[in-house]
């Protein structure tokens, strides 16, 4: 990778860490495809331009912060009941924040250039670790990504609704957009 070396550090105030939910079922024309965001994230990076091996990511989430930014599809726009319920269900059916409070990722490996570069980790997601890949691509101080997240590889079974007509799919996007601010 062509980066400059350093420690930085990223959150909610550098950038946007973003969850994309789709349904599917008999009943998907009655659901809405999902933007969440976690407000409450922290990530640490370390670059090492000269050895992408020596380079490391480390991102800590806090499930209880996913927030419904966007709603799209259905019969009906989402009311402010709807969006509490669907929080709510996120938190105690999907992710059992209680039981888990924090969601992970910790780099194993990263490859490529500043342009296009995979980041292979470690993600832990409602107690359960599993491995999965990030391809990003660095553009100034700003780094942009995406990862699809399969739930059921994490032992989630995802959320239905109408006895099972409408279902949440089982891949979730994750999509991030952040300035790196450097460590002092």
């Amino acid at each position: 990778m062509d980066l400059h070396d350093g420690r930085f550090t990223a959150g909610p105030e550098t950038g946007r860490l973003l969850i994309r939910t789709g349904r599917s079922g008999l009943g998907a024309k009655a659901g809405h495809d999902l933007t969440l965001e976690a407000t409450r994230w922290q990530a640490d990076i370390t670059l090492a331009g000269g050895d992408p091996a020596a380079s490391s990511v480390t991102v800590s989430v806090d499930p209880e912060s996913f927030e419904i930014r966007q709603a799209t599809g259905g019969v009906k726009p989402l009311t402010d009941a709807d969006r509490a319920e669907i929080q709510k269900n996120v938190r105690e059916k999907i992710l059992h924040t209680r039981s888990h409070p924090e969601i992970t990722f910790r780099s194993t490996r990263i490859a490529g250039k500043a342009e296009s570069f995979s980041v292979d980790g470690d993600l832990t997601l409602a107690g359960t670790t599993r491995p999965i890949t990030v391809n990003a691509r660095l553009e100034g101080d700003r780094v942009q990504g995406t990862a699809t997240v399969v739930q059921s590889r994490w032992g989630i079974r995802p959320y239905s609704a109408l006895f099972g007509a409408l279902r949440l799919r089982d891949e979730v996007e994750i999509e991030f957009d952040l300035r790196l601010a450097a460590t002092p």
